[in-house]
Parts: structure tokens; sequence; C-alpha cells
């Protein structure tokens, strides 16, 4: 998968739920740092290393101590990169029924709107798993933090999911919780 560094960066600065709530606030009118600290309770530090990273990937502008949200930023990467690539992963591997299942607990954006239950839908719990599961490359090692924040693009409730993911067997972790993979999928006629 060839990626550009800018939007490895991009995705990085909006995987941040605080980073995600200064856009959210410069969305609606530019901001002062000491507006944005009181506005989300964040300390002076945390919310101008933020916003640097901000500044760094374009999304947000500063002038005279006020920051702006700059839209041009986001639509220069939004447009074609993310239209593309979201499109092929929501296909990826996955046929048109596995689909129709999955956009019954999705929101328009890809984000899981319900989870299905996992013991009285176990079906529709291991498709919504399996989904999921796309995101990860086979072969790649992740820290525990890239999974969750993997899995946080589809739901707040990453150490569930997270769980869900290793006693589903899709992956698997070193017994410290240092590395985690994608396990390789099941030979056919083998059990699990």
């Amino acid at each position: 998968m060839n990626v550009k560094p800018e939007m490895l960066d991009f995705v990085k600065a909006l995987a941040d739920a605080d980073r995600l709530k200064i856009v959210g606030m410069l969305t609606q009118k530019p901001a002062t740092l000491p507006q944005i600290t009181e506005g989300l309770s964040l300390s002076t530090r945390e919310a101008y290393n933020h916003l640097e990273f901000l500044k760094f990937v374009g999304v947000v502008s500063e002038q005279d101590g006020v920051y702006t949200l700059q839209t041009d930023g986001l639509q220069k990467l939004t447009p074609h990169e993310f239209e593309r690539k979201s499109q092929a992963f929501t296909q990826a591997g996955m046929d048109a029924d596995r689909l129709q299942v999955v956009a019954k607990f999705l929101k328009a954006d890809g984000t899981i709107r319900q989870i299905p239950n996992s013991r009285t839908q176990s079906d529709r719990f291991r498709i919504v798993l399996e989904y999921i599961l796309a995101a990860f490359e086979p072969g790649v090692t992740y820290t525990e933090k890239e999974v969750n924040a993997m899995i946080r693009r589809f739901h707040e409730d990453t150490s569930g999911l997270r769980r869900d993911l290793i006693e589903a067997g899709m992956l698997a972790r070193e017994r410290d919780g240092s590395k985690y993979w994608r396990c390789p999928p099941p030979v056919e006629g083998k059990p699990v």
C-alpha cells in the first residue's frame, strides 16, 4: 500500500479525540489559545501541541494569536484520496451479502452505529469484526496505541473491540501486549 507521508500525517492529526474537538471548535469560529484551552478543558501545553501539529499538516493556521481552520487544507487531501481509499477499504474482501449486513450497522461515514450482540447475532458480529480487521495489513506488527487508533476510527469501544478481535482469532498479540498483528486466515477444512 503506497500512502503519501502527508496523508499519514493528516490521518494521525485527526486520529486524536482532542485534536478533533479543536477542529470542531474552529469550524464554528476562529479562536485564541486561551479560548481553546478554556472551551475544551485542556492544559495550555496540550492545546498548543495539538495546534502545532494541526498547523504542520495544514489544517489550522495562526495569525496574531488567533487560530483559524484551513478548509482548503482539509479539501486538499480528502476529496480524492479518502474517497478512493474508503471505497476500496469497505469493499475489500467482502461479498455483496456481507456488505449488506455491515451496512445495517454503519453510519454514513463508515463508523459503527451499533455493534451486533456477540451471542444472539454471532454471524453478524463476526462480519462487523471482519470489517474492522480489513484496516490491519497482514504481516505488519502494531503497538497497542496504533491498534486503538485504528479501532477508534470505527467505534469508541477500543478495548472491547480489541479483545473481541483477539478472542475471534483475527488479531494476535504478545503476552505483554507490546505487539499486535493480524492472524493468517484459517485453512479450509482445519479447525480454528
